[in-house]
């Protein structure tokens, strides 16, 4: 077989391939052993009639279409895996330029291939990142949060103000004609939360037990969304929140600690080990950010167009493929579909150019994927899922592997690697200049990093994963209050 690559662009090539008939014969014997089988000639066995019976009873050119159908995928994979500067990224536009029966078979293949990036030398590469520094306020925060878990409610006869628990008869009409979906009776909600109907919480502030009011609010759902609508709410009790005493007994109820200030300081810590991990978030954020914008990247227009057709369908797919419900939506949120599929196309833009950006890097860096790394990712994603691993593994690994997804989890690996080989090598500073040491956080080589250490990269455009770590001080109190849970069952064991 003989092969040869022109560059159409940076990001494009033309293979052309030229395989001899010689080379052709496993493929033949397999055409004819198919169309033995599925061709009837009296006297022959099916799947027993000679080569030249077949040819005689179908012709040739059912043969050759056989052939060159089953020969052309093999041979375009060995074309690119004897090329050295072709590593293709989307799908082959293949073309048959020739079919010379007895002498040859000659096709082209057209496809996008990763563009040669000449990346930075992550040694020179400097970010910022955000001071940790943990206030009393965040504490006292952290603290009155535990101290909520633990509160009790109370009915009060004054009106209700933010914070209170009211319970709330609610109903709706638009045009002076009830609509049944929107009427609830004796549901309970947090005066100040917000998420409900929009104009709820200002109209609840001040009102009473017993008291009714009426006001004017878009729809957002069902039948009558996006129009206005008369909301009629009724208070039938208004409860506070009355919090304990944040003392030692508190601490000794709600934590393993003996002290306030043994609990406090606890949550001190915990939200310092918090904040690291959001600046080792930010580290990683910003530093591929930088990496991005230092680097010259062509883009593939088929894997921008396929990632924009992703994205779309989607978008699209949340509303039932009913593109007037999409345009509904778009419109409440005062956006035309032409600035979607513009934001659409930016965001897919950016999201191919951060893969190979990330996939360059890997390379040079030489990034490999044990099995166990592996295994951790999809670990990982089964406690996303919120499942067992076992039925995990059950419902979604098998499925994974038959869709030919498993190298899709080892390229995000992969890149995960890579990026934190980065973060180790480049410089991290806080606002006045001095240099961050995040070895405990990223490991002191690759061989000790974990992929899971710090929250994965969001290489599909949204670098906004830091959120995923200050989650982890919204869940401090939470945790602190799970620890009391264990504490109390263990000391009621002993009492038994």
């Amino acid at each position: 077989m003989k092969s040869t690559v022109e560059h159409l662009s940076p990001t494009r090539v033309r293979i052309n391939v030229e395989v001899p008939f010689d080379e052709l014969k496993p493929d033949f014997d397999r055409a004819y052993k198919k169309i033995a089988q599925q061709v009837r000639i009296p006297g022959f066995r099916p799947g027993k009639a000679p080569a030249r019976i077949l040819e005689a009873r179908i012709g040739r050119g059912p043969v050759l279409d056989e052939v060159v159908n089953a020969a052309i995928p093999v041979k375009y994979q060995e074309a690119v895996v004897t090329s050295d500067d072709v590593k293709p990224i989307g799908r082959p536009d293949i073309e048959v330029t020739e079919i010379a029966d007895g002498e040859r078979i000659a096709f082209t293949a057209e496809v996008d291939v990763r563009p040669e990036i000449t990346l930075p030398d992550l040694d020179g590469l400097t970010v910022e990142v955000d001071e940790t520094e943990v206030t009393e306020d965040e504490v006292t925060e952290q603290l009155d949060q535990l101290r909520a878990r633990f509160g009790t409610l109370a009915g009060v006869d004054r009106p209700a103000q933010k914070g209170d628990y009211v319970q709330i008869d609610l109903s709706a009409a638009v045009d002076g004609t009830p609509i049944e979906e929107a009427t609830t009776t004796g549901f309970s909600y947090e005066v100040g939360q917000g998420g409900l109907i929009e104009g709820i919480d200002e109209a609840l502030e001040g009102m009473s037990a017993g008291e009714e009011k009426t006001f004017t609010s878009k729809l957002v759902a069902g039948e009558h969304a996006d129009k206005d609508a008369d909301i009629t709410v009724k208070v039938t009790t208004v409860k506070e929140r009355n919090l304990p005493d944040a003392d030692d007994e508190f601490a000794q109820l709600a934590s393993e600690f003996d002290t306030l200030d043994e609990l406090t300081e606890n949550l001190r810590e915990r939200l310092g080990r918090s904040k690291r991990m959001e600046q080792a978030a930010q580290a990683r954020d910003r530093l591929l950010d930088k990496l991005v914008e230092d680097t010259e990247v062509p883009l593939p227009e088929s894997v921008v167009a396929a990632e924009v057709e992703t994205r779309t369908h989607d978008a699209v797919h949340a509303f039932d493929h009913d593109e007037d419900k999409f345009g509904e939506f778009l419109s409440s949120q005062d956006k035309t579909r032409e600035q979607f599929d513009t934001e659409t196309r930016e965001e897919a833009e950016k999201a191919v150019r951060y893969r190979l950006v990330l996939d360059t890097l890997a390379d040079r860096e030489e990034i490999s994927v044990g099995d166990q790394e592996l295994t951790e990712r999809i670990m990982y994603q089964a406690q996303q899922y919120g499942m067992a691993p076992e039925q995990f593994v059950q419902q979604f690994v098998q499925q994974i592997q038959q869709a030919g997804q498993l190298g899709v989890i080892y390229q995000d690996v992969r890149r995960s690697k890579a990026l934190i080989t980065a973060v180790r090598a480049a410089t991290v500073t806080l606002p006045g200049g001095e240099v961050v040491d995040l070895s405990d956080l990223l490991g002191p080589d690759e061989d000790e990093t974990t992929v899971e250490e710090i929250p994965a990269a969001d290489v599909d455009g949204a670098a906004d994963t830091a959120d995923e770590a200050a989650d982890t001080a919204d869940t401090t109190a939470e945790t602190t209050s799970d620890e009391a849970s264990d504490k109390a069952s263990d000391k009621a064991d002993a009492k038994a």
